[in-house]
């Protein structure tokens, strides 16, 4: 019984190729002619409709994958906010030391082979390095935890110190401990070492001398130093676009950089900084900053106002971008230098000009005129929405940023 049932084969499960073929197989025939003809018979059609056949070519445009790679949209502010940070408060914990060994030298014919125990290795320090590839806060973690040494072993082995930990930041980060400046990151490739990492212990070899010929004594490793500090960004940029919300900052810098600030047909306001870059045609470039909107008050910190006038500390000439489309321009104008006096004095009396913006406005001409009897500094008049007279700031800004370097190589 058993013979027989061995003899038995299970049943072979055909694959959708195999059949494929044998239908193929059986419904390819000759007619009268001699000319091969492609019969469809009831078991292949029936397989085609339960979707084991292909019928579709992967040749023909419908399969065929798209070439290019697809345009990708501009970003909303919501998404631009997650993605750029400002501040973060960042804990540093140095690796600590390893431990000495305390051993003894053991080998056959050799009794009194003497300690042999060997130090342990350093910490690893952390250290703060400024590049100009990072653009945002965003990678710092909040906890940093630097490697520890290895401990000392047998053979007067030494441990292996901790590789150091280093922390990405932009330029133009200051760190500050306790709410106290400790270092300005102005310069790419510039480091600060924050927190030292502890130093190795000894072995017993360490404490080998002429009174003592056996030390047993071996020291631990010593902790790592702890800092907790503040790390804080402020916008590098040569010219800084200053304005109450809604003026139309965001869009007058997408009109003459290559920045794409998130703009929309409703009102909001920016939440993050943005810089473009201005390219002119001897190759030099002009970085300019999109403030976020100042509201009155913003020195008492109301809103985010100091975090958005630090950004401004940096800019070496500032741009007041003003609302023609309010009932009057030149009172923002008194509003914005007041809370830039009061946050640092001096600050509105960097170089300067006066932009205004939404000239396609149909009642913005008789208003032009009102702020430039009002104003003594050089009035742009321009429509971020259309491009009207873009031409003309560009220009005024690059005579602004010549005028600064000049000044700055005479102070050299």
């Amino acid at each position: 019984m058993l013979a027989v049932l061995s003899r038995v084969k299970a049943p072979r499960w055909f694959s959708s190729e195999i059949l494929s073929r044998c239908s193929m197989v059986k419904e390819v025939g000759k007619d009268e002619s001699g000319l091969f003809r492609l019969s469809c018979s009831p078991v292949s059609a029936l397989w085609r409709r339960s979707g084991g056949v292909r019928d579709v070519g992967t040749s023909t445009i419908r399969c065929a994958k798209v070439r290019g790679t697809p345009k990708k949209g501009d970003m909303s502010e919501k998404k631009l906010t997650r993605h750029f940070v400002d501040h973060r408060r960042v804990k540093l914990m140095a690796g600590s030391g390893g431990k000495g060994a305390c051993s003894f030298h053991s080998e056959p014919r050799k009794e009194w082979g003497g300690p042999d125990g060997g130090d342990g290795g350093d910490g690893g320090s952390i250290i703060i390095k400024a590049d100009r590839l990072v653009k945002s806060l965003a990678q710092v973690v909040p906890l940093y935890k630097g490697e520890d040494g290895q401990s000392g072993r047998s053979k007067n082995c030494y441990g292996r110190n901790g590789s150091t930990t280093y922390i990405s930041v932009p330029l133009g980060t200051v760190v500050k401990e306790q709410g106290e400046t400790i270092v300005d990151l102005a310069v790419h490739g510039q480091e600060y070492l924050a927190v030292f990492g502890g130093a190795g212990g000894k072995g017993n070899r360490f404490f080998l001398s002429n009174e003592n010929r056996a030390p047993m004594t071996a020291t631990p490793g010593v902790e790592g130093q702890e800092r907790v500090l503040q790390l804080e960004l402020r916008t590098m940029a040569h010219a800084g676009l200053v304005g109450f919300p809604n003026a139309g900052k965001s869009s007058l810098l997408r009109a003459i950089s290559n920045a794409r600030p998130a703009v929309a047909a409703y009102p909001f306001t920016t939440l993050n900084p943005h810089v473009g870059i201005v390219q002119y045609r001897d190759h030099e470039q002009v970085a300019v900053a999109d403030i976020p909107g100042i509201i009155r008050g913003a020195h008492l910190n109301r809103g985010l106002g100091i975090s958005f006038l630090r950004h401004i500390e940096r800019c070496r000439f500032l741009l007041f971008v003003l609302d023609l489309s309010v009932p009057e321009p030149w009172a923002q104008l008194q509003h914005l230098r007041y809370e830039l006096d009061q946050y640092e004095p001096g600050l509105s009396q960097r170089p300067q000009a006066i932009v205004a913006n939404k000239m396609d406005l149909s009642e913005a001409r008789e208003k032009l005129e009102t702020l430039k009897s009002r104003v003594t500094q050089r009035v742009i008049p321009v429509s971020a929405l259309t491009g009207q007279n873009t031409e003309e700031l560009i220009l005024h800004l690059r005579e602004l940023y010549d005028g600064y370097l000049k000044g700055e190589g005479q102070s050299i």
